[in-house]
């Protein structure tokens, strides 16, 4: 069976405020791919990962993200991309002075969902579905560095992307709780859906490989299912 392709670069550059962060990127990625973006803090990681849901515009080339022409896409039309896409950050970005539930509800609310009881069903599947179903009723500072994460994982999930990005999702944990967390991104890839972790972690690569794509000197090079021992 032919493969879905959700993503489509051919000859993009990219800038920051006319400054060139990376260059001639052609890459195509398939729905239900597990991908690294490998490099160092400040190589573009984030900048290609911010690209793909329009916070970076597309400085030069061809761009086609979930069947979205990111070049002549108009502003209207950003929101019903990002609805598609479901984003880790590294620092989490929990409200603080709400509940689990009430972030996840603010996110499905905020995205067009107004029946209480589909969203009450969806925030359960949700955390259901990563490992702490039974911490709704507690804010952010009541759970641990490794549960924040697993709220913010629940959070990409809840439209059902089709394409998930995580940005160091590890970056402020422990390596036995930052092992927990790659496990459950690299399962939701069984799902169908294309997940792309950037991180500076090669260790990773080994435990749970994967294609790669290496970002250096404003290059992305693509490595498919390679390991670095």
């Amino acid at each position: 069976m032919k493969k879905k392709r959700l993503i489509k670069y051919e000859n993009v550059d990219l800038c920051q405020q006319e400054l060139t962060i990376l260059r001639d990127i052609s890459l195509e990625f398939y729905a239900g791919e597990f991908t690294y973006l490998l490099g160092k803090v400040g190589s573009g990681k984030s900048t290609f990962l911010k690209s793909l849901y329009k916070e970076v515009q597309i400085a030069k080339g061809e761009a086609e993200v979930l069947s979205y022409d990111l070049v002549n896409m108009k502003n209207s039309q950003i929101p019903f991309l990002r609805r598609k896409i479901g984003i880790v950050f590294q620092d989490f970005q929990l409200l603080i002075d709400r509940t689990v539930n009430e972030n996840l509800e603010f996110v499905l609310r905020a995205t067009g969902w107004t029946n209480e009881e589909a969203i009450n069903e969806q925030i359960q599947l949700v955390l259901t579905q990563v490992g702490i179903p039974n911490k709704g009723y507690k804010r952010p500072h009541q759970l641990s560095g490794g549960e924040q994460q697993r709220v913010g994982i629940a959070r990409a999930l809840l439209n059902s992307p089709e394409i998930i990005l995580a940005d160091e999702p590890t970056g402020h944990l422990d390596p036995a709780t930052g092992s927990d967390l790659m496990e459950l991104l690299y399962g939701i890839r069984l799902s169908g859906t294309t997940v792309i972790v950037a991180t500076h972690n090669y260790s990773w690569i080994d435990m749970y490989p994967g294609r790669v794509i290496l970002v250096e000197d404003e290059r992305l090079t693509d490595y498919q299912d390679a390991t670095f021992s």
